[in-house]
């Protein structure tokens, strides 16, 4: 008979198959400012309910439960995080758990300049930043606004307040901005700046997804080869981060490192044997997967009364059932309700 792991014992953040959580992924918003065309409709979507979303105590609470249980690492996410009023408050008030856990973000950058420098003095330790091309009008099309200019200024400023390494992440689409990804390699490489591309999800509104137009990692090594030279890291230095590395050879960041490009290939070459990552929602809700098609409720039993160990007790319960992969691929692979700006990166 399997039983559940005893939350009082660290780790206690293990499933099934014995992967244990330590990367915590907390959504504090789905409100964006952009409208790009992989994630949402023009006209946006319904936004959550303010009552609905976690209050900063709230936020805060679980994520202490959550690092009591073995969480190290913090990505605070959305929706666009920095459209959360209170988002430094959040950072700091984060920054004096202990144990002191890595606290990064994902942002899309576009208001990242004027808070920056407050957030690194907060306790962020660094940020990623989506910017999936280069070119003005490919963005313009791609977000459905004109604020490529926002996200530059806002990636000079995290460089310039210590937020690094800044990464970059970058999905490929074929036919939109599939041509320019050795130009956007070369303008972080430029600049400092660690370029990790990701293979396109099923994770939109529109579940509009196709997987023959989606611009696998094989196709992405073989563009970027045509103008740089890859060199394969091994795969034992990858542990469990999603990304695989390859040294662009004859590039230096700005530390004099060597220069790097990873591919997270989540759907060609999936890394869930591998997986230390759990989520939390903007409304409460954990989930052991980013393709769960379930999840479990925090906030009700929080606002209920429930005790720190209540509440671990239905954190390491959802993770126990966490399946051993997302399924993208199955037959019966149904893409989950929520989308990725409801979910949290």
């Amino acid at each position: 008979m399997t039983t559940l792991p005893d939350p009082r014992v660290r780790p206690a953040l293990v499933d099934g198959f014995g992967r244990v959580a330590r990367d915590l992924r907390v959504s504090v918003t789905d409100r964006c400012n952009l409208r790009c065309t992989y994630c949402m409709p023009a006209e946006g979507l319904p936004w959550m309910p303010r009552p609905e979303m976690l209050t900063d105590d709230e936020l805060v609470q679980l994520v202490r439960v959550f690092v009591e249980l073995g969480v190290t690492k913090v990505r605070l996410t959305g929706g666009e995080p920095l459209l959360r009023r209170s988002i430094v408050d959040v950072v700091r008030r984060i920054a004096t758990l202990e144990p002191h856990p890595q606290i990064a973000m994902t942002t899309n950058g576009v208001g990242l300049a004027r808070v920056a420098k407050d957030l690194a003095e907060a306790g962020l330790d660094r940020v990623n930043v989506s910017l999936d091309t280069i070119d003005e009008q490919v963005f313009r099309d791609l977000t459905r606004r004109d604020r490529l200019a926002d996200v530059e200024a806002g990636m000079t400023a995290a460089a310039a307040a210590g937020l690094t390494p800044v990464k970059v992440n970058a999905v490929a689409m074929r036919g939109i901005n599939d041509e320019g990804v050795a130009d956007v390699l070369g303008w972080c490489l430029d600049r400092g700046y660690a370029l990790r591309f990701i293979e396109q999800m099923p994770l939109d509104a529109q579940h509009g997804w196709e997987r023959a137009q989606m611009v696998t990692a094989d196709e992405l090594l073989a563009r970027l080869s045509e103008r740089f030279e890859l060199r394969a890291r091994p795969e034992s230095a990858r542990g469990s981060a999603p990304a695989e590395l390859y040294d662009v050879v004859g590039h230096q960041d700005l530390e004099g490192r060597q220069a790097t490009v990873g591919i997270i290939a989540s759907v060609t070459r999936p890394f869930c044997g591998d997986c230390d990552r759990t989520r939390l929602t903007a409304d409460g809700q954990v989930r052991n997967c980013l393709f769960s098609r379930t999840e479990t409720d925090l906030r009700t039993p929080l606002r209920d009364g429930a005790t720190d160990d209540e509440l671990k007790a239905l954190i390491t319960g959802e993770m126990w059932v966490k399946r051993r992969g997302h399924g993208i691929g199955d037959p019966d692979f149904e893409q989950p309700d929520r989308p990725m700006s409801a979910i949290g990166g």
